[in-house]
């Protein structure tokens, strides 16, 4: 059967008297902070310690909006006889997140967990060239980084860690053991 004309207006319309006796659920965003949920991306923060200045955040980044600036610095040797090391110092690590797209694969691509998302979002500038955030205010983010969530108490026991288990319970047992070759000492009374 072939619905009747205007039938389609008809449930437009009561869609729309629907909604507009429900009660409105307008947040006031700047006296009320909203309630986010618990691994909002808003900025990118920087652990600076764990920046080995690798780059491999800024060649993947598709907007290429990540500056690194380093320099090599030598270390001495660790032990004596040893060779001197060069490493890379971090000089300049900033992000513009005017060109920014929150993709995150320049946290995916951190092999040494240096970037992580922050849930700030409230960054805005009067001018657009105040949007490059160098480290200073990345490391400030940083600190507002969520914990990572819990690990499910049912999920199996990652391989590494069983694998380290049974050999500590392996020299556990060997060190428990005594000796084929050496001899028991005589128990009880006999002379």
């Amino acid at each position: 059967m072939a619905p009747f004309p205007g039938s389609g207006l008809a449930k437009g319309l009561a869609v729309t008297l629907r909604t507009m006796t429900r009660k409105t659920v307008t947040e006031q965003y700047p006296d009320a902070q909203p309630e986010l949920p618990p691994r909002t991306r808003g900025v990118i923060g920087l652990f600076e310690e764990n920046c080995t200045v690798c780059m491999l955040c800024a060649r993947e980044c598709p907007d290429w909006c990540i500056y690194i600036d380093s320099h090599k610095e030598t270390v001495p040797p660790a032990a004596p006889g040893g060779r001197e090391r060069s490493r890379n110092v971090l000089d300049r690590f900033a992000i513009d997140f005017s060109l920014c797209m929150y993709c995150g694969i320049c946290i995916e691509v951190c092999p040494f967990d240096a970037l992580f998302w922050s849930p700030e979002f409230e960054y805005a500038e009067t001018d657009i060239r105040d949007l490059t955030h160098e480290r200073d205010k990345l490391r400030e983010w940083m600190w507002t980084v969520p914990a990572p969530p819990a690990l499910d108490p049912a999920a199996e026991e990652p391989k590494e860690i069983a694998a380290a288990r049974k050999t500590a319970e392996k020299l556990a047992a060997a060190q428990a053991e005594p000796a084929p070759d050496q001899p028991t000492a005589p128990q009880g009374g006999e002379s």
